[in-house]
């Protein structure tokens, strides 16, 4: 029930393969908190390509984002430099960094005319967020302390990015947002149930609907698993 898509090994060798890397920016001069702000600087960019419907643009961005949000982390444990303040920044931009995608995408969905896109962008961002909010809270209240709420649940931040790259590249390759409306008035008219707005737009729509699914579920794992707890009064 608690199990991650992203096992807590997986996650080490990934920061093992980070530090080095990660050590390379603080040779430049580069702090922790610097590597955060640049990591959000990425997400502001691809949510920009994505308001501009340039879906390959943003998906490539969103994965190399995701890596870089590696390097703060790793620069701070291994230069001893970790910090209650660099947790904080980390934490409070990697929400805004995809809380801002999730804005781009719904706004490159509107001006395709893909308005269930825009929807369905702000049910992924919610269900998101109910992820993070969960763990921020209960590790606050002292269940799950460090980063063990990490391990619960199928689809943490990590997950999340890799299904939305995917789908922002697959709607990039197959010709991007189509305007159903106007594309039947083009042919003339089309079926009104024939189906063809989801089939034109279906990397969006699976990516975001498979994110709200998977996000919501991790959030009910993560409320599960601290409900089983025994609160230390």
């Amino acid at each position: 029930m608690s199990g991650s898509i992203v096992s807590p090994e997986l996650r080490a060798r990934v920061r093992g393969v980070a530090t080095p890397i990660a050590l390379g920016f603080g040779r430049l001069g580069l702090t922790p908190n610097h590597l955060t702000l640049i990591g959000f600087g990425i997400a502001v960019i691809a949510a920009v390509a994505a308001a501009e419907r340039a879906w390959v643009l943003a998906g490539l961005l969103l994965i190399f984002g995701g890596v870089f949000d590696l390097f703060d982390g790793a620069l701070a444990r291994a230069t001893g430099t970790t910090s209650r303040l660099g947790a904080f920044m980390d934490s409070v931009f990697d929400r805004a960094g995809e809380g801002v995608v999730y804005v781009g995408i719904a706004a490159g969905c509107v001006s395709g005319g893909f308005v269930d896109g825009a929807v369905l962008a702000a049910a992924a961002m919610a269900a998101s967020f109910m992820v993070s909010y969960v763990r921020a809270k209960s590790e606050s209240l002292g269940f799950t302390a460090g980063t063990g709420m990490a391990a619960i649940g199928l689809a943490p931040r990590e997950v999340r990015i890799v299904i939305l790259t995917v789908g922002l590249l697959l709607v990039g390759l197959t010709g991007g947002i189509v305007d159903h409306a106007a594309a039947c008035a083009l042919k003339g008219g089309c079926d009104a149930d024939d189906g063809s707005a989801l089939t034109t737009n279906f990397g969006v729509t699976l990516s975001l609907g498979l994110i709200t699914i998977l996000a919501t579920i991790t959030a009910i794992q993560r409320i599960v698993h601290v409900t089983r707890q025994t609160p230390q009064e």
